[in-house]
């Protein structure tokens, strides 16, 4: 799935910290934990609970967040749909990374087990 080049830059302008709030909000209204937010970010980045509130803090963009994260290996598992694109299709990298995140996050919400969230081959 192509999208167009302003949704890409607007994904790698925008900040962490601006949307790291709302994952909080969205998974703890459904019952779920910050921890558990914590470890499916840490699955799929490689970023511990520290170096989480160290983004944070710093403000980076997505572009940064996601150039110094170690990507999960497994992070091509994830598919479906999020915002209206199927994940498994976006051609520009660093969107597809945001929108696995996304799918992450909007997984852990519906309640889904942490052990179908977190896949393995």
């Amino acid at each position: 799935m192509v999208t167009t080049p302003e949704h890409d830059e607007r994904m790698a302008k925008m900040t962490f910290s601006s949307v790291y709030p709302h994952y909080v909000t969205k998974v703890e209204k459904k019952g779920r934990t910050k921890e558990e937010l914590h470890q499916v970010i840490e699955w799929l980045t490689g970023f511990d609970e520290k170096k989480i509130q160290e983004l944070i803090t710093a403000k980076v963009t997505f572009a940064t967040f996601f150039s110094e994260a170690k990507l999960n290996r497994n992070a091509s598992l994830i598919t479906g749909l999020i915002c209206g694109y199927r994940v498994e299709e976006i051609e520009t990298p660093l969107t597809q990374q945001v929108r696995y995140l996304d799918k992450l996050v909007d997984e852990l919400a519906k309640g889904k087990k942490m052990e179908k969230i977190l896949r393995s081959e």
